[in-house]
């Protein structure tokens, strides 16, 4: 950890120092997890996205009673599967006096069916749809939502996805942009180009080339298009890959190379931490 995480940094921001917990999409490999990151930074503790297998990942760095808030991009399963038993854990722990307050749940409220089951989980979370969140008027033809969340600095901009979803940017000393589940997706690098300082790109590519046509129609991105879609970054970053299949890795990663290697991009691996 930086020795002045949590401190104003000298961009006049906050250190923040973001965990990877787990990155693999539908399903982990053996010994890992889905979508999970622990950010840190301002003497607070946020989980982004809750995938399969990430509560059991975040214990060895936190325990969940020191989370401040918990979001999610989007709501399939591979993204927020573990709010079930982190529900059970933070119900014992307020039983138990360990806790006292309802985790903040940010979260889309769509689809509604998914939105009211976690919704419902009053002891244990107090659900805040992103839907809800002030808009921020600053790009124009694209709403921009803006959270501010005990001095850190949250954005949310709608990703093009299956369902409604989000890409996020947080701002410590430099930002770091997560684009969630999308496809290709203007708006995305309008918002990525609108930003100053930008230090790192966590992007999913969820299909090798051979599934191009399957990344399209579910609004996922393979190497190809990935490579399509970098070239609208005008801003030096350090990019960094996501949501791949455990089955498919190795193939992916090799297209990845071969299409976007002057973009130098790395795959994200369990336990990974970098500040920003």
């Amino acid at each position: 950890m930086h020795p002045d995480l949590g401190l104003t940094g000298l961009q006049g921001g906050l250190f923040l120092e973001i965990t990877v917990l787990g990155c693999w999409a539908p399903y982990p490999r053996a010994g890992g997890a889905c979508s999970g990151y622990l950010l840190r930074g301002g003497g607070r503790n946020i989980l982004l996205e809750a995938g399969n297998g990430s509560l059991s990942k975040l214990m060895a760095f936190l325990d969940f009673r020191r989370l401040d808030a918990v979001i999610i991009s989007h709501l399939h399963p591979d993204h927020f599967l573990d709010l079930f038993p982190l529900r059970h854990a933070i119900e014992g722990a307020r039983r138990e006096g360990s806790r006292t307050e309802p985790l903040d749940l940010f979260l889309p409220a769509r689809p509604d069916q998914i939105f009211q089951v976690l919704a419902g989980y009053k002891k244990a979370f107090n659900p805040v749809p992103i839907e809800e969140i002030p808009l921020e008027e600053n790009l124009p033809g694209i709403p921009v939502r803006r959270l501010d969340l005990g001095g850190l600095s949250i954005r949310f901009v709608p990703s093009r996805h299956s369902l409604p979803g989000y890409i996020i940017s947080f701002t410590g000393a430099g930002k770091l942009v997560f684009s969630g589940d999308t496809g290709p997706c203007d708006a995305f690098w309008q918002a990525v180009n609108d930003i100053d300082n930008l230090r790192h790109l966590i992007i999913e590519c969820a299909f090798p080339d051979r599934e191009e046509a399957l990344a399209i129609a579910s609004r996922h991105l393979c190497p190809r298009q990935l490579a399509l879609e970098l070239r609208k970054l005008e801003r030096p970053c350090d990019i960094h890959i996501t949501h791949l299949k455990p089955g498919q890795m190795e193939l992916t990663m090799a297209e990845i190379e071969r299409s976007l290697g002057e973009f130098r991009p790395q795959l994200l691996r369990h336990k990974q931490v970098f500040e920003f």
